[in-house]
């Protein structure tokens, strides 16, 4: 077996994903076989593994940290809401069914606590270390007893565990002390220690606060990572109601032509795999922001309605905002628009859904040739091809069929014969996410916009997505090393939680009293990880589905 370690957090959007995608990248740099773990993940941003099974994209880009290809095994639960209140739930790469949150902790979740065992086993068997994320927060004291992802799979593997707090939100230190005295006295023995994530300042400033946590908790901090711009691994937030406003981070430089090219991205409800655009975001000149008020397209020279996981929900949603009949303008004197996925469907003639809305047959925009129809059975797919004299290659997670009827091929063989999507005018649309991450696809589509938005913009010639990603995960990895105790974290790692971690009162609702040790433990001597670490004789991890 190998060794491993549970990076849990104070709160949602902590920093897990983050500093789990820093700890592969940077054990992987000293030469360690490490996979990144999520037992559960909710999330919209989904991706599709090699062998076709749907998984967190966070998951996707930690597997990319530690530079081994992502598996359904790394993500063997995903959960991806249809509402406030249901979710259709994701089991090793296919979704089995819409479940009510009621229904999904009532039962269905303990009972996928044996799978979620297994993968983990089967990733310490073919690694030497499994770094594994959780989700929210360990001490959900009402979800507890039916926890498969926090301290639940911590204590079912016997990992210790790291709980990360986002000091810019401030109550950092009442967050990890509350983290901790929440938890039952089993679960306590695990909390090995906390970090800091994205502090502004001095950190001799914090030092007397980590002293008294210290004091208060038995636990150290095993690091202050600083705020970083710019700096982070594809979102998973899937119940974020609005990104009006937001503007997605990238590169710090000038245009590579005379003007810039401004992209306005339809911030629908249920929006999925949004990092569709950050490829736009990271070339030189072009600026993304999310939009939810007609007036906000007016300037824009592309407009992007995204993927999402209501199609029907998200055109009724167009339509009361005033967007939908901006978008019809915008077409009608052509200007670009470009749909991806359920984006694609809503610019279709109409939809025809017996699955996800339910809603039977319903008018779309009728700006292509499309008519859709949802099936039961997802398509998960890696396709490759071409577009506009270039390669590009993405993937398909959707219901939807469509049935195209007209307009020019997007994305073909290569020998011209349509693959998916289509053109009409101004109007572009696919099924295909991922595919402005193909560079030279991108240069060419952004000329194309450039030259209809009748801006004096030039794709720069250089933008490498793929390296530009590496780079941001080798950023990430340096703020692990140069940031963390990185010797007490590989203990950890190798050795498990310390022995006699003390009770911090009162524990979880119910558990029973125990004894409060008066002085932090002892911490074991250093033991610095190997450098050329022996691979596991072991059998190769098998097939996930």
């Amino acid at each position: 077996m190998s060794g491993g370690l549970l990076v849990a957090g104070t709160t949602s959007d902590a920093g897990k994903s983050v500093v789990t995608a820093g700890i592969c990248r940077w054990l992987v740099r000293r030469g360690v076989k490490v996979a990144p773990f999520k037992a559960q993940n909710m999330s919209l941003n989904s991706f599709v593994t090699r062998e076709g099974a749907e998984i967190g994209r966070a998951q996707a880009m930690q597997a990319q940290a530690a530079r081994v290809e992502p598996t359904a095994l790394m993500n063997p639960v995903l959960l991806k809401p249809g509402s406030d209140r249901s979710s259709q739930v994701v089991l090793m790469g296919r979704a089995v069914g819409e479940m009510s949150a009621r229904g999904y902790h009532g039962g269905r979740q303990e009972q996928l606590l044996s799978t979620v065992v297994d993968c983990l086993e089967q990733l310490r068997s073919a690694y030497d270390a499994v770094i594994c994320e959780g989700a929210g927060s360990p001490a959900e004291i009402n979800l507890r007893r039916t926890d498969i992802v926090n301290m639940g799979i911590a204590r079912a593997a016997r990992f210790p565990v790291v709980v990360v707090g986002d000091i810019d939100r401030g109550g950092v230190f009442a967050s990890f002390f509350g983290t901790t005295a929440l938890l039952a006295a089993e679960d306590q023995e695990l909390i090995a220690g906390y970090l800091v994530n994205k502090f502004r300042g001095d950190v001799s400033l914090l030092e007397p606060g980590l002293d008294m946590l210290l004091g208060l908790t038995g636990r150290p901090t095993y690091g202050v990572l600083p705020f970083a711009h710019g700096l982070g691994i594809d979102e998973e937030d899937g119940l974020r109601v609005s990104l009006r406003g937001t503007v997605r981070e990238s590169v710090v430089a000038p245009p590579h032509g005379e003007d810039i090219l401004r992209v306005a991205v339809c911030a629908v409800p249920l929006m999925s795999n949004f990092t569709d655009v950050d490829a736009l975001a990271a070339e030189p000149g072009v600026v993304v922001r999310f939009v939810d008020r007609p007036e906000e397209l007016s300037d824009a020279d592309l407009v992007i309605v995204p993927g999402t996981r209501g199609t029907v929900k998200a055109l009724a949603w167009l339509r009361e905002r005033g967007l939908a009949d901006a978008l019809l303008r915008r077409a009608a004197e052509g200007r670009p628009v470009l749909g991806i996925c359920g984006g694609y469907q809503i610019l279709g003639e109409h939809i025809e859904d017996e699955v996800e809305s339910r809603a039977g047959r319903v008018d779309a925009l009728g700006l292509l040739p499309v008519r859709v129809r949802f099936d039961r059975e997802k398509t998960l797919a890696r396709p490759v091809g071409e577009a506009l004299g270039a390669p590009v290659e993405g993937y398909e997670i959707h219901h939807g069929v469509a049935d195209v009827r007209g307009g020019e091929p997007f994305l073909t063989d290569g020998r011209g014969q349509r693959l998916d999507g289509c053109r009409s005018g101004a109007v572009w649309g696919t099924h295909w996410h991922g595919s402005l991450e193909s560079d030279a696809f991108r240069r060419c589509f952004l000329t194309e916009i450039a030259r209809a938005a009748g801006r004096r913009f030039v794709p720069a010639p250089d933008t490498c997505f793929a390296a530009l990603r590496e780079e941001q995960l080798d950023l990430l990895g340096d703020l692990i090393e140069e940031h963390a105790d990185t010797d007490a974290l590989w203990r950890l790692i190798e050795s498990g939680a310390p022995a006699g971690l003390p009770f911090v009162p009162p524990g979880a609702p119910g558990a029973p009293a125990v004894a409060v040790t008066p002085d932090p433990p002892t911490p074991p001597a250093p033991l610095d990880p190997p450098e050329t670490p022996q691979p596991l004789e072991t059998a190769a991890t098998k097939e996930a589905l």
